[in-house]
């Protein structure tokens, strides 16, 4: 197909080089124009001066960006997508971002006769670099089934949630499992190092049973070895605690646990940990006192 590519960060570049290694004529747009001409030069694609050039013949047009404003500016500004995108073709944003602002863009894609899908991530850089990220979408079916055989070029799990803002409100469900496993893990391996056991061998006992978790099996030797250079970024976490905390404030949802491992993500920024993955929760408790 032809395809376009919105956003070429650590998610975004790797993600449209599976769509080009696919066979997918992919043309690129990048803020900053140097990384759209690196990926173009290793991926034999084809770079565009803005979104709405880069849409110009696209069927379908992938986002990957920063935020909700940055969803805004690259698809509904004067040079976004929707200024050059053909009718009938179809947006899917993979930007991590709140369910008003895939209603609000979903709306306006509606009125150029333009289909939507909200499709945030999860499985990190590693994940889109190894073609296997995990992908919740909110949409219509139609839509969905254009766009799933070509998302498969780099996801391992595609779920249709439900109706537009529907992807979105799951990852909320993502990030918030996220922040208590590892909140939990952490005090787990403090309180084992604080009472001079094995590490490695409670680990090697508790991941055969109930305790288990993605997070245990691949950060736990990392964590006590404060090693915090993997994965997702805490000051990203803390973008999407605060989108699911203010929407928890319109659903009426109680999220005590999330609001205070939010407020614990602060105090590790505060150290200095403002690029450290997530995991890295464990140092605020093993700081000097």
């Amino acid at each position: 197909m032809r395809v376009a590519f919105v956003g070429l960060g650590v998610m975004g570049y790797p993600m449209a080089g599976y769509l080009r290694k696919a066979g997918h004529e992919v043309t690129v747009f990048n803020r900053t124009s140097a990384k759209a001409d690196q990926w173009c030069e290793k991926f034999s694609g084809t770079s565009a001066a803005t979104p709405a050039v880069a849409a110009e013949t696209a069927q379908i047009v992938f986002c990957c960006v920063g935020n909700d404003e940055d969803v805004r500016a690259v698809i509904l500004e004067d040079d976004g997508v929707l200024a050059g995108i053909p009718d009938g073709s179809v947006i899917v944003d993979h930007t991590t971002a709140s369910a008003l602002v895939a209603r609000e863009v979903a709306d306006a894609a509606s009125e150029k006769n333009v289909g939507f899908l909200d499709a945030p991530l999860s499985g990190g850089q590693a994940g889109a670099e190894n073609g296997q990220l995990t992908i919740m979408v909110g949409g219509d079916d139609s839509v969905f089934e254009i766009a799933r055989p070509v998302m498969d070029c780099y996801a391992r799990a595609i779920t249709l949630i439900g109706p537009v803002g529907s992807g979105q409100l799951a990852k909320m469900v993502n990030q918030i499992c996220i922040a208590g496993i590892v909140q939990g893990l952490s005090e787990a391996l403090h309180f084992a190092k604080c009472a001079n056991l094995d590490t490695t061998k409670v680990i090697e006992a508790i991941s055969k049973g109930a305790a288990q978790s993605w997070q245990m099996e691949n950060r736990w030797r990392t964590m006590v070895n404060n090693d915090f250079e993997f994965g997702f970024a805490v000051e990203w976490m803390r973008k999407d605690l605060k989108i699911a905390i203010e929407e928890a404030g319109r659903n009426g949802a109680k999220l005590d646990m999330t609001r205070l491992v939010d407020g614990y993500y602060a105090e590790v920024q505060e150290m200095g940990g403002q690029r450290w993955d997530t995991s890295s929760l464990i140092a605020r408790l093993e700081k000097a006192p």
